[in-house]
């Protein structure tokens, strides 16, 4: 068959790499992809939210599934215009529809599930411009740090923690007042801050079964240790040391069954990613949030160790057959880091050059912010490349990854030399 895949970033050059191995695959088009991409699928110059320009490519390539890679354009509703459209329902769109995108869509519907549905996750409450007195008083019954959420899609930037009550108070009067984060925080969730460690948890679902996928953990500051301001991921591990199968099974039965019933229950038709952002307290998960794909970067360490047919999988969760399959996985460790443009998270340039890719072996580069130029690769993005590799081990795996990046080069290449530190 034929597949296009929505997206540009590493998370889609991995899906592309993963499905071009498929035999199920005939020709792979990805919209509007990368360099990485260029050079095993078919690139279509297409926004990943023009859904009628969408609809005249699926139909003149003759595509009959389409894998979302990123949340804008399932929130917009993506899955629920290919249903309702008679030239496109017959295309398997893999991705949830919009009334359960708002898990990621919306901070406040998502705790509202996670409640109803005796989830467990921190205690909060949310506001508006109308009631900001009122947040003033909330942060004044907890104690530092305070998290501060912005309710919409704020491309991962949403999230302040914050130590200082009163930079809390005038973060949140920024977030509300003065639209620090845009109609993204019109609505602000104040939550009780969670002391422990993260990791991120993939379940696959038809909208009746279920699949979990390998655990991994990524890294979000953009600075050593985990300082300075968060970004879309900067590393990740795969899998996660500390989760022991003892904790595994925590999660599959306090989380994820619950959320794969309180879909069912809600009546939220759900075929695709659930991405379930954990914290470990003490021995006991939690959940901070939920997204409604697939995890960047830390895609680039879970499908690599996925041995079973993705394409396979994906026909499975169109008809509803997800308990036949059976998943295959990689023992070993995956590991990758991400290359980004100097200045990133904040401002930063683009079009610079990058050399040294023919040199890498036993890695595997995975283009994000990179484009094909005049013959050359080039940056434009702020992440722009991530390197993964496998091993025996995470510490194995991360050498490798650490090793191929002293053969890269694009000025003002930066990058986390303590990917697994704290592991």
């Amino acid at each position: 068959m034929n597949i296009l895949i929505l997206g540009s970033g590493g998370r889609e050059h991995t899906f592309a790499w993963k499905i071009a191995q498929s035999p199920l695959c005939n020709t792979l088009y990805v919209a509007p992809g990368n360099s990485g991409t260029a050079q095993i699928a078919k690139n279509l110059d297409i926004k990943v939210t023009d859904f009628h320009t969408i609809k005249e490519a699926v139909l003149q390539h003759e595509i009959t599934m389409v894998v979302v890679g990123p949340e804008d354009p399932l929130v917009m509703g993506i899955h629920d215009f290919f249903l309702n459209d008679d030239a496109l329902k017959h295309v398997s769109v893999i991705g949830p529809q919009k009334a359960a995108a708002q898990l990621e869509g919306s901070k406040e519907f998502a705790k509202e599930f996670l409640i109803r549905h005796n989830i467990p996750t921190a205690a909060y409450k949310s506001f508006n411009a109308g009631n900001v007195e009122a947040g003033y008083a909330f942060l004044e019954t907890l104690s530092p740090p305070y998290v501060l959420k912005a309710d919409g899609l704020a491309a991962g930037k949403g999230v302040l923690i914050l130590n200082d009550l009163n930079e809390a108070k005038t973060e949140l009067k920024n977030m509300l007042v003065d639209a620090k984060f845009g109609a993204a925080s019109t609505k602000v969730v104040i939550e009780e801050f969670l002391d422990g460690i993260e990791l991120s948890c993939f379940v696959l679902t038809d909208g009746e079964n279920y699949k979990i996928l390998p655990t991994a953990k990524d890294y979000k500051r953009i600075g050593e240790g985990d300082t300075g301001l968060n970004t879309g991921g900067m590393g990740a591990v795969s899998p996660v040391p500390f989760a022991t199968d003892a904790f595994l099974s925590k999660i599959e039965e306090r989380i994820v069954k619950p959320t794969i019933e309180g879909l069912k229950k809600d009546n939220l038709p759900y075929k695709g990613f659930v991405f379930i952002g954990l914290i470990k307290v003490g021995e006991d998960p939690k959940v901070i949030e939920y997204n409604v794909r697939m995890g960047d970067p830390e895609t680039e360490v879970v499908l690599p160790r996925l041995k079973t047919d993705l394409v396979e999988i994906f026909q499975a969760i169109a008809n509803q057959t997800l308990d036949k399959i059976n998943l295959e996985i990689d023992e070993r460790a995956a590991t990758t880091v991400m290359l980004v443009s100097g200045g990133y998270p904040e401002g930063y340039e683009k079009g610079k050059v990058i050399t040294g890719l023919e040199q890498v072996t036993d890695s595997i580069p995975f283009h994000a912010g990179a484009i094909n130029k005049d013959g050359n690769i080039i940056t434009s993005g702020g992440r722009v490349m991530a390197i993964t590799s496998y091993g025996n081990t995470y510490e194995e795996a991360i050498k490798k990854s650490y090793q191929n990046i002293e053969k890269l080069h694009f000025d003002k290449m930066n990058y986390r030399t303590d990917i697994g530190f704290d592991l």
